[in-house]
């Protein structure tokens, strides 16, 4: 664990993680199982990604129930009781109700009684948008405590029958509570979004087309890979060194790089052209957690504390990226 101390721009308070929790969906989807319906070979599924194995919600394993069940875990690891809790931000793409938001759910069932509660939309970038909101909130002393979920189903908006997207994406939710501390534990956010990049990742048609009819078929996410994958090697690189710039930050002391779990392709890009030695801790959870969105990160932290393989109080490279095409990302200290 590193002593280095984040650099932080002048604010009432400073803000730090307090604690992190999971929820991963009982079903466990292997390679075979996505071969067996799309003909795509499993050792290629790995090859082409990192995945051998994904989570499937069940009926059961609503968007809300998640994000409750991740938060709850969340709340008891910073030994934070729901009533402190000032806001509550989701971050999530998949919810079917436009209104009310998944956070507003979330907050009555964990009986956050007096907390503001919202949704985030930005994608596989959003838990990192939305941590950046609560560390701010915090900072500002707007209130003191802030509960962030990436939750995601993203088996509602998969074609499972499509050869570009059915062995990627997963479900499930993490969560962690950002609190005040007396040093940074949130370094600043680096973010962007490029317009010009939408057709790359995007839904395969609207809800309805304006007329109030609405497609026969549901719409699905629609990928072209390759364009993503140049993207994010041409961007991340740069955008995750101004993160450790900001956050005064050398890459020699960090103790962990958890990535947004897209694809072990451009994870293993990023940390060669960062220059991440052993000390580094690199998360992988894409390798039996497939690519779960906006909660790929909370899910990928929690595993890399609860395996050991980092340790609570080490300093952290998060990056965000994906539908936009966006990313946001920052160094944080582990809970």
């Amino acid at each position: 664990m590193t002593t280095t101390t984040i650099q932080d721009t002048r604010v009432l308070r400073h803000s730090r993680l307090l604690g992190v929790g999971a929820y991963r969906p009982e079903r466990s989807v292997p390679n075979a199982e996505i071969a067996d319906r799309t003909g795509l070979d499993p050792d290629w599924i790995e090859s082409r990604s990192g995945i051998r194995s994904r989570r499937y919600a069940s009926p059961e394993e609503t968007l809300p129930a998640m994000a409750t069940a991740a938060a709850e875990k969340a709340l008891a690891a910073a030994g934070v009781g729901p009533d402190r809790i000032g806001a509550v931000i989701v971050a999530t793409i998949t919810s079917m109700e436009q209104m009310p938001a998944v956070a507003v759910e979330v907050a009555h069932r964990l009986g956050a009684r007096e907390a503001a509660a919202f949704d985030v939309s930005a994608a596989c970038a959003g838990f990192c948008h939305a941590l950046a909101l609560a560390s701010d909130l915090v900072r500002m002393a707007r209130t003191d405590h802030v509960l962030v979920i990436g939750a995601e189903r993203m088996t509602d908006i998969l074609d499972h029958s499509d050869r570009d997207t059915a062995f990627l994406f997963a479900d499930g939710a993490g969560a962690v509570v950002v609190g005040p501390s007396d040093e940074p534990g949130v370094g600043p956010v680096v973010w962007r979004a490029d317009g010009s990049r939408n057709a790359a990742l995007k839904m395969t048609s609207p809800w309805h087309d304006g007329s109030g009819v609405r497609p026969g078929d549901r719409p699905a996410i629609t990928m072209a890979g390759w364009k993503v994958y140049r993207w994010a090697t041409t961007e991340l690189v740069p955008a995750t060194r101004r993160m450790l710039d900001l956050a005064g930050v050398t890459v020699d002391r960090l103790d962990a790089f958890i990535p947004h779990q897209a694809n072990m392709l451009i994870t293993d890009f990023v940390v060669g052209e960062l220059g991440l030695g052993e000390r580094t801790a690199v998360a992988r959870d894409i390798t039996a957690s497939g690519n779960s969105s906006a909660a790929s990160i909370p899910l990928a932290m929690d595993e890399l504390l609860s395996s050991g393989r980092a340790p609570s109080g080490g300093l952290a490279l998060l990056v965000g990226f994906g539908a936009g095409l966006v990313y946001a990302g920052q160094v944080v200290r582990l809970p």
